[in-house]
């Protein structure tokens, strides 16, 4: 008897939880498969879907228990990630077609029929194809798509795995650089400039508006890409912070975009999604307090720090991530296919949530911004709607292992899968 096997690859920007999702789809096939003789192994592909075209897989089956539970600890992607598009299966004048080709012939070599993709927005649509190829093909395939994406900005879930630590990470980083600034705004730094990530939905610089409390006011302007950039206005709010409080912390979303939708830090670059490669809006607000204020200013770019910061993760998060892939591969074992696992919320305080799934041709290609109730009537705030949102998703502390002053991470074999088709030539 053949036994199906499973695949599951990582894709996109890592998180600090991506893991831990991981560890949820290994954990609960492993348990799936000592019930169910017809169910064999699961690989993971190196580097995401590029080391699945190139058949360059990870049997997971050598990783021990112990090992596959840590990854719940460890930032990054275990088993390598990739920004990498595939083409139009459509169009066969493409690499489309003979790519989605390659993906099956690897598929059916090494008997795959359950596929667990981890990742975002583009992740989805590429599950997405992969499952209606199969489809057309006759070939027996289901795919699951696995929520992750820092931005929150997929459709039809409550959150997405990775936010709430990035959330809780810069509303940690607000707090404590604004009551660094203001320590010495006196005599020197009066403006700090902090730049998260976000290139169309501003939840992430919206998190730092959790760190403005009533019994911690903070002078906070926040940049979100939903709301359009003006520069008179943004720096009569900064000289305005500056004479009540003494200084101001500014929270830009890298989206940060003026009316006619142009980012304040378009590179010129394109990933290869096609989308801006954005980065630099912190020192070009920066320059703009000092030249236009002179005010003595600092910047700093959060970057892959805000993505990767396990050892402030939120607990809810954390839990929520290891939900998301156990529920995988229970959609798959249910005979679900092309659908995503989604985190319904079911109330607010105290925070409650469940499990659900969302079929994929409603996930794929959507983008969910911030809603206009939860940006704040001055554009530079958020709403007690937002927080009421937010709060939850960062409660709780994910704690981790430490030796000698450092986090613990466990080594993994990453051992080879053999290959039995000829070398894939890009």
């Amino acid at each position: 008897m053949t036994r199906s096997n499973a695949l599951y690859a990582q894709s996109g920007g890592v998180t600090a939880v991506i893991n831990a999702s991981a560890a949820g789809v290994i954990e609960a096939w492993r348990r799936a498969a000592a019930k169910d003789a017809k169910l064999g192994k699961l690989y993971a592909g190196r580097n995401g879907i590029v080391g699945v075209l190139a058949e360059d897989l990870i049997d997971t089956t050598r990783e021990t228990d112990a090992v596959i539970a840590a990854l719940r600890h460890v930032p990054g992607g275990a088993f390598g990630s990739c920004r990498f598009k595939l083409g139009d299966p459509a169009k066969p004048e493409g690499k489309g077609a003979a790519q989605f080709d390659r993906l099956l012939a690897v598929f059916q070599a090494h008997a795959i029929r359950y596929f667990f993709y981890n990742g975002g927005g583009d992740s989805a649509d590429t599950c997405l194809k992969v499952s209606q190829l199969a489809l057309a093909r006759g070939y027996p395939l289901q795919a699951i798509h696995v929520p992750k994406t820092i931005d929150n900005d997929l459709p039809l879930t409550d959150t997405c795995p990775g936010f709430g630590s990035v959330a809780k990470y810069v509303a940690v980083s607000t707090r404590e650089a604004s009551l660094d600034v203001a320590s010495m705004a006196s005599t020197s730094t009066r403006v700090f400039v902090l730049e998260v990530m976000g290139r169309h939905a501003g939840w992430i610089a919206a998190a730092a508006g959790l760190a403005d409390t009533p019994t911690h006011p903070l002078p906070l302007l926040i940049l979100l890409p939903e709301v359009p950039f003006d520069e008179t206005r943004f720096l009569d709010a900064v000289r305005a912070k500056v004479d009540a409080f003494g200084y101001c912390t500014v929270v830009a979303s890298e989206g940060a975009q003026t009316a006619d939708g142009k980012f304040l830090s378009d590179q010129g670059l394109r990933d290869a999604f096609g989308h801006a490669q954005l980065g630099g809006v912190a020192p070009l607000l920066a320059g703009l307090v000092k030249d236009q204020l002179k005010l003595k200013v600092h910047w700093a770019v959060s970057d892959y720090l805000q993505r990767s910061a396990r050892h402030v993760a939120s607990a809810t998060d954390l839990a929520q991530a290891v939900a998301v892939g156990k529920a995988a591969v229970a959609l798959a074992m249910k005979g679900r296919n092309r659908v995503m696992a989604t985190i319904e919320r079911t109330a607010n305080k105290p925070y409650a949530w469940r499990i659900g799934a969302a079929e994929l041709d409603k996930v794929a290609n959507v983008e969910r911004t911030m809603p206009a109730e939860f940006i704040g009537a001055d554009g530079y705030s958020i709403t007690p709607a937002a927080r009421r949102y937010l709060l939850p998703l960062i409660q709780g502390e994910a704690k981790a292992p430490w030796q000698d002053g450092l986090p613990l991470h466990p080594t993994l074999k990453r051992a080879p899968v053999a290959k039995k088709l000829p070398a894939y030539v890009p």
